[in-house]
């Protein structure tokens, strides 16, 4: 969920390029095309939920183990943005009485019958060790870009009774079985034949889960006939050699999951760059692998997406057609730039770690080099929309400039139609800003008009 790695962008090419050259040393400037705002929703940020009737009564009170011991006391510590981004307070604290909705980490391509999304919060607390009473759970929302506000139609929690884990659960000793940050990071999400296919990052997985929330199965990740596994997988020895014990990076597993219409394929993303064995990135890119949903393995195919220079994680994936997807890139900043702290400055009032690079890109997963580079075709920057018609909430845009996304995650991506997409951030309740310095950020759905990115090819 949290962080990744940089590079240089590779850019438009002639549709020869795809098959008849290697990925240059120094790519032309990709197109950057225009969006606009045309609609803005928010779920608050201090959003939550009770728990299933039978849930263990540990669940009922979440964040506990958030600090440096067990707290108990609701409500007793107020969450922080952490020294890098200036340890600014939230106004939001910790422990909570019953489980967050923040952490929107994924939208399924196909939405359900009334036309809601299926979205997907993640872990929990951002970490195994910290996540133990945070339940996983996905959800129908509605954003209402006319009201400016989103309706949670219906909650899924994940819970394992036919003890499908590979692993003791958090949970194992319960009748409920329900999952829990502890088990499993769920990142990315998709939704085919009335069941769900989720993205993990610990193991890293791919978790087929029935409508009602029950795990089915859980599928190790296979890349040239081996498996890969990172510091968190379950039954990792510490202390453990990065390239040798474990290839991925921490936080670095399915963080984008793309399902490719009417091949029930999985096109899943790494977050990071594999390890090699010196135990550095093997490379400045991100791995790309199949899974046949029908057959339940994966196809042995793999593929790199190049990030842009500053960005360094990727945040979701989503087919528009049938080869053509949308990737969110990002950089580790949060926070306006213009608000941005000068050197030695106190950080109390400015953002010593600004968002500078937060993209959606399009790319054309057919056209690929020989090395495997999947040809990026151009994107839009989620930091100057235009907002002509005044579609951002008060209080989001300063008067008379471009409206902006500037959250650290932002990890939401899918298409509404020929002209517009929708994008939603995580808001890693209650340890991100972003809006406004001293308030936990919200959870924010916007839909931005694209056409001119959507029919680019």
């Amino acid at each position: 969920m949290r962080l990744s790695i940089a590079l240089l962008a590779c850019a438009v090419a002639a549709p020869a390029f795809a098959q008849e050259q290697a990925a240059p040393q120094e790519a032309p400037q990709e197109q950057l095309f225009p969006a606009t705002l045309a609609g803005h929703a928010v779920l608050p940020a201090f959003s939550l939920i009770a728990p299933p009737a039978d849930a263990p009564r540990d669940l009922w009170i979440s964040g506990k183990f958030t600090g440096q011991s067990r707290n108990e006391t609701p409500m007793s510590v107020e969450g922080d943005t952490g020294a890098t981004y200036g340890s600014h307070k939230t106004g939001i604290s910790l422990p909570f009485l019953g489980q967050p909705l923040q952490g929107m980490s994924g939208l399924a391509m196909n939405r359900a019958a009334d036309g809601s999304w299926f979205t997907l919060t993640d872990n929990g607390f951002g970490r195994k060790v910290n996540s133990p009473d945070a339940m996983l759970f996905l959800h129908r929302m509605q954003p209402d870009f006319q009201t400016g506000t989103v309706t949670r139609a219906e909650t899924i929690f994940l819970r394992d009774p036919d003890h499908k884990a590979p692993f003791r659960i958090a949970n194992e000793a319960t009748d409920s079985r329900y999952l829990t940050g502890a088990d499993f990071d769920p990142e990315s999400i998709q939704y085919l034949n009335d069941e769900f296919w989720i993205g993990e990052e610990f193991g890293p997985y791919i978790l087929r889960v029935a409508r009602d929330g029950r795990l089915l199965e859980v599928f190790p990740t296979r890349l040239d006939g081996e498996i890969l596994a990172g510091p968190d997988t379950d039954g990792m020895l510490v202390p453990a050699q990065p390239g040798t014990d474990f290839r991925v990076q921490r936080s670095g597993g399915y963080e984008g999951m793309a399902l490719q219409p009417e091949t029930g394929l999985l096109w899943a993303m790494l977050e990071k760059p594999l390890l090699g064995e010196d135990g550095q990135p093997e490379g400045d890119f991100l791995r790309v692998m199949t899974f046949d949903t029908g057959a339940g393995d994966w196809t042995g195919d793999s593929y790199r997406f190049r990030l842009t220079e500053g960005a360094t994680a990727i945040g979701d994936f989503n087919f528009i057609d049938g080869t053509r997807a949308l990737v969110i890139e990002r950089d580790n900043g949060e926070g306006d730039a213009a608000k941005s702290c000068a050197e030695g400055a106190d950080p109390a009032g400015c953002y010593p770690a600004p968002a500078r690079v937060k993209n959606i890109v399009l790319v054309d997963t057919a056209s690929r080099d020989e090395q495997g580079y999947i040809r990026r075709i151009g994107h839009v920057n989620l930091l100057d929309i235009a907002d002509p018609d005044g579609k951002a909430l008060p209080g989001t845009s300063a008067e008379g400039a471009n409206f902006s996304f500037p959250f650290f995650t932002i990890e939401d991506v899918a298409r509404l139609d020929e002209s517009h997409i929708i994008v939603a951030n995580d808001n890693n309740l209650p340890f991100s800003g972003g809006r406004e310095i001293g308030r936990a950020a919200d959870n924010e759905f916007i839909l931005l008009s694209v056409p001119e990115l959507l029919a680019a090819r």
